[in-house]
């Protein structure tokens, strides 16, 4: 079994994914980031992504590279952790496990080496 169909499976991730930008649209310290975005299209590219990274497979997601879409938005380590804080909060409201939760996070850990472009927190 994967973490996905430990989750709830593709159902899952769109109830997750659409609460989670709810959130993160609506914190004043992210919403710059998104400004001009298709949020459509986001969140299109993150159900795909987040279903492929939950199933253990990196092999299927077709978006592009982490560190590509992400380039020139001045993201810090401030704002990953805020990102982060606000999908460890979606899913515990919708009912995903601890053990779930501490997985999908040391899944998505590494990627902040190809998210995170400035180092100094005062820059942001």
């Amino acid at each position: 079994m994967t973490l996905l169909d430990e989750i709830g499976g593709p159902p899952a991730v769109a109830a997750a994914v659409d609460r989670f930008y709810e959130r993160v649209w609506e914190d004043p310290a992210l919403a710059p980031y998104f400004e001009g975005t298709d949020r459509d299209a986001l969140k299109r590219h993150q159900r795909q992504f987040l279903t492929v990274a939950l199933r253990g497979r990196g092999d299927e997601y077709l978006g592009r590279a982490m560190d590509r879409a992400h380039a020139g938005l001045g993201i810090t380590n401030a704002a990953f952790d805020r990102v982060v804080g606000h999908l460890v909060a979606t899913l515990g409201e919708l009912g995903v496990g601890a053990p779930q939760i501490e997985a999908i996070g040391a899944a998505l850990a590494p990627l902040r080496s190809a998210i995170v472009t400035v180092a100094d927190e005062a820059a942001a």
